[in-house]
């Protein structure tokens, strides 16, 4: 018996279909209510552009589906208002265990350092982070308009948006967006639409997902650990990854192969022995199974006119490494804040252009890695496995090794230095434009706070050079060592912000909290054009 419930969210008849309704052109409808299309809506909200929300289905997902949520995606789900309810439910974990057969290799740490607010990682199954965000899409009730069980059936593109038929079970109609945002997931329905296409790699490989219940704890250290083993005793000549998950649930990757037959494979009499051969006598409960196939692949461009990809629709890779719902938070980073800007006339519509430049570049980094984690976990000649064993022998002593083992490099923010919207920096500044602002623990007044809490939604700079800058049109905040710069600056006690930054600097902060220029002693031409830049002015 699944440990979730499933319950239906209302479904209501639009307004299109009441008596006397005239169409409405609205400027942004997103299909998908997974993850990536709530998110973006409640990022819209927030900077007060209303949306429609399409689904075809009535529920959360069924499965656990994506379950690793990375440090970054948390502070971007901090910024949306629902990570305090992620975290106090999810699984924190920040150590990462390798085994080759029955040896311990190596562990590793994935945030040894203090001074940030949110965890390397947390294990929470995608159904509960999906409810999280409809919970939060409902404080805007007249910025979201969520609409169950309204299936896109058609997609006609128009120069300035695009006209969808949507069947629902009161009736039919159509209505018009501005922009058009492709949120329906890996098999999506829209791309087909529009005869687009993936490119990229299928690989010869398929895996096995579990999700079983266990009340015993399978970690010996007690903490939470993710698990891989390269062809444990209990999987011959394969691979496995174990990671825990709230409710007493074990999310159990087992690679079959790829000549297994994914209905087989799924059926009891073939799962349950093999659960049975990792945890023993230990009475378990199977509570969703699922077969996937290998595939890093991707769209050529993620816009189209006024359709925008964003998520799976756009981009897959395999599951190891966490990137693709993270990388898929990661575009609603890089596109809410644009997006909002161009409908609101403080930006052109090229800066949307600005988004397929950088989240093409994200993707290509994850699919690189997701690809090379592939090929080492799955060596196709009898030369590439015996380069993988010895790397996994050698490893267990030398660093230099280590580095070569590949189960996935684990999700992090590509950095988008060198890109169009970056004004290049010679400053020695430690921060580069185009990385993500680094967090750090801050007192404001008699309050404690973070930076990443303090900035983000809106442009800002960010000092930590005495004599403020001059700028007469962004918010400014100042971090010093103590109070005697002012009143009005943030404090940094610990010196975790002052050592990350450095001193004696000045950020511009895109409204995604990454780094658009870095400056010593700007003026405000220097400002205003970094500023304008970063806005996509003389894309």
């Amino acid at each position: 018996m699944p440990s979730f419930t499933h319950t239906p969210f209302e479904v209501t008849c639009p307004p299109e279909l009441t008596a006397g309704a005239v169409p409405e052109r609205y400027p942004v409808v997103i299909v998908g209510a997974g993850p990536i299309g709530l998110a973006l809506a409640i990022d819209l909200a927030l900077k007060g552009v209303a949306s429609v929300v399409l689904d075809d289905n009535d529920v959360v997902s069924v499965g656990s589906r994506a379950i690793c949520w990375a440090k970054r995606s948390l502070e971007i789900f901090d910024r949306l208002g629902v990570a305090d309810r992620m975290l106090a439910k999810g699984v924190t974990w920040k150590v990462g265990r390798l085994f080759h057969r029955d040896r311990d290799v190596y562990n590793f740490d994935l945030l040894p350092e203090a001074g940030h607010k949110m965890p390397a990682f947390i294990n929470l199954q995608q159904y509960y982070v999906e409810q999280y965000l409809v919970d939060r899409c409902r404080d805007f009730p007249d910025l979201i308009d969520l609409r169950f069980r309204n299936k896109v059936v058609a997609l006609r593109q128009q120069g300035d948006g695009a006209r969808l038929s949507v069947e629902t079970p009161f009736g039919a109609y159509d209505l018009t967006a501005d922009w058009l945002m492709a949120c329906d997931g890996s098999r999506s329905a829209l791309r087909d639409m529009m005869g687009l296409e993936f490119s990229g790699r299928l690989f010869e490989e398929r895996f096995l997902i579990a999700d079983i219940r266990l009340e015993d704890e399978l970690f010996a250290s007690g903490e939470a650990e993710r698990h891989f083993w390269f062809e444990p005793p209990f999987h011959e000549g394969q691979s496995a990854l174990l990671h825990k998950q709230p409710d007493n649930i074990y999310r159990i990757d087992l690679q079959l192969g790829w000549d297994a037959d994914p209905v087989e494979e799924k059926q009891p009499e073939r799962v349950l022995p093999r659960i049975r051969a990792i945890v023993g006598d230990r009475p378990f409960e199977l509570d969703w199974v699922s077969v996937y196939t290998f595939q890093c692949r991707r769209l050529d461009r993620f816009v189209h006119g006024r359709v925008v990809f964003v998520g799976d629709s756009a981009h897959v890779v395999s599951p190891f490494g966490a990137r693709g719902g993270n990388g898929g938070m990661h575009d609603v980073d890089n596109l809410g804040w644009k997006l909002a800007a161009v409908i609101q006339g403080k930006a052109p519509e090229a800066l949307i252009e600005s988004y397929n430049e950088e989240r093409v570049h994200g993707a290509d980094e994850n699919i690189g890695h997701s690809s090379n984690a592939t090929n080492f976990m799955t060596p196709k000649t009898a030369m590439e496995r015996i380069f993988r064993d010895e790397v996994l022998r050698l490893a267990a002593d030398a660093p230099f090794a280590r580095r070569l083992v590949n189960s996935g490099r684990l999700s992090l923010p590509c950095s988008l230095e060198g890109l169009s919207l970056q004004t290049p920096c010679d400053t020695g500044a430690p921060v580069k434009p185009g990385t993500v602002l680094p967090d750090a623990p801050l007192l404001k007044g008699n309050r404690s706070t973070w930076l990443l809490n303090e900035i983000g939604g809106e442009f800002c700079l960010l000092t930590t050079e005495r004599d403020r800058p001059m700028s007469h049109d962004l918010p400014m905040i100042q971090i010093a060592a103590d109070a005697s710069a002012g009143d009005d600056c943030l404090i940094d006690l610990d010196g975790h912000a002052l050592r990350r930054l450095g001193q004696g600097f000045t950020y511009l902060v895109r409204p995604d909290q990454h780094i658009a220029a870095a400056f010593v002693a700007p003026s405000a031409d220097d400002i205003a054009t970094a500023h304008q830049r970063a806005l996509g002015a003389g894309r």
